[in-house]
């Protein structure tokens, strides 16, 4: 994987402005913060998104991949205002879960998420390269 930074611009905090990859291509569905037996264990957004990185990572790793392997991630939440004053504490969460792995990204403030009680929603691409 190559990261893509146009000459002159600011360096990005937290994601890459852009990813070249060749290899096999993983598609990560929308992953929201309920268990693996589709239970949420609180309603609070940091430990939803906790839990939505831990389910995105544990279909990434049933495809062979980790988190060094994405290269597009699209969240998509219901309080944008929520998301902006607590960049702190998810920085640190997506870490511990993700390590210092920053694909490209976008974030999406949206006004419901299929679940009611979802407040958050994770969906992910990763390549896998090629064995040489």
């Amino acid at each position: 994987m190559k990261l893509l930074q146009p000459e002159g611009w600011m360096p990005p905090k937290g994601y890459a402005n852009g990813i070249a990859a060749r290899g096999t291509m993983i598609f990560v569905g929308g992953q929201i913060g309920w268990t693996s037996h589709q239970v949420f264990e609180s309603d609070d957004f940091i430990h939803q998104t906790k839990q939505a990185l831990q389910n995105v990572l544990a279909v990434l790793n049933a495809g062979g991949a980790g988190a060094e392997h994405m290269v597009r991630m699209t969240w998509y939440v219901i309080d944008r205002d929520e998301y902006n004053a607590r960049l702190k504490e998810l920085g640190a969460v997506y870490r511990e879960v993700m390590g210092r792995h920053f694909p490209a990204m976008s974030c999406v403030a949206v006004s419901a998420l299929m679940e009611k009680r979802a407040k958050v929603e994770i969906e992910v691409t990763a390549v896998l390269p090629d064995a040489i």
